[in-house]
């Protein structure tokens, strides 16, 4: 079992640390570089937690623990207009991103009004691509009540944002409803809106707890962090991509920004002990940028 955490620091004799999760056995899942800071997402052998926070601690750097790390996440507005974007579904991007998630934000293209709102097939699959959808919604409770078709039949955890208090029964399809989150005009910064993102950051990290567990029935093969570090060693290509993240680890599969059309056949080529990734997932095309979308089979699928 592996422990994800955040190590935030100078870049001032990192390599130290990144050595040493290597030698643990563990995983660089991110790295974000910003002039003289640097902030690393590790995996790392839970037995193996305290010496990574003695040498933190000898960079004069932190850690902390990042309960999302490994997981990508969308937050869904019903526009990209200014009345839906960018204040409370930016806020919200911004604050699960310290937790450790990848998120991306997305906005429908016919939601401008409760009684025009709609979201289409492609929306769909693109945002069941990922582990965790939050649909950012508005200020009033008939209005959100309205807007239920546009998650109510995805296959994918959804947690759905408001501004009334509302009961989750009243929201078909959302595993999850978080409060004080409404249409804002202006940033979160306030009381009330930290403790509804707090609030938030409780009900992803549970819902990711329950998809955890459930996934422990019946694991992947191999786990998806193993994967993202063979085919970024594996495929050259990669050093190439200038996108964040360039191969994103999900919980049972990844993202690997590459041209599906081009590079399908070398990603399914990665070697991983016995297997070859292709005989081990199920590899296609992303709805996003024709990117390519790696699923891992789970253990019951080798006979």
């Amino acid at each position: 079992m592996y422990e994800t955490l955040t190590y935030a620091g100078g870049v001032h004799k990192h390599e130290e640390i990144t050595e040493l999760i290597e030698d643990l056995g563990g995983f660089l899942l991110q790295e974000n570089m910003l002039q003289m800071d640097l902030v690393l997402t590790l995996a790392v052998p839970i037995e193996d937690v305290d010496k990574v926070k003695e040498k933190a601690k000898e960079l004069k750097g932190t850690i902390k623990v990042a309960p999302m790390a490994g997981t990508e996440i969308a937050i869904v507005s019903p526009t990209l207009a200014r009345h839906h974007l960018p204040h409370s579904a930016c806020d919200i991007s911004e604050y699960l991103r310290r937790f450790g998630a990848k998120d991306n934000m997305i906005g429908l293209a016919r939601g401008a009004g409760k009684g025009i709102s709609r979201i289409s097939e492609d929306e769909k699959r693109l945002l069941e691509e990922h582990d965790v959808v939050v649909f950012a919604l508005g200020s009033f409770q008939q209005c959100i009540k309205d807007k239920v078709h546009l998650f109510q039949d995805l296959d994918v955890p959804v947690i759905v944002t408001g501004a009334p208090d509302m009961d989750v029964k009243d929201l078909p399809g959302a595993d999850a409803y978080v409060g004080g989150l409404g249409r804002i005009p202006r940033r979160l910064k306030r009381g009330d809106d930290i403790r509804a993102l707090r609030r938030l950051v409780k009900t992803v990290e549970q819902v990711l707890d329950e998809r955890r567990r459930d996934m422990s029935q019946d694991p992947p093969i191999v786990p998806s962090i193993m994967v993202k570090t063979e085919i970024e060693n594996q495929v050259p290509a990669l050093e190439e991509v200038y996108s964040p993240t360039p191969v994103t680890s999900q919980l049972d599969g990844l993202r690997v920004k590459l041209n599906y059309d081009q590079y399908k056949d070398k990603i399914s080529q990665v070697k991983i002990y016995k297997y070859t990734l292709g005989d081990i997932s199920e590899i296609s095309k992303s709805k996003m940028y024709d990117y390519i979308l790696v699923k891992l089979l789970p253990e019951s699928s080798i006979i």
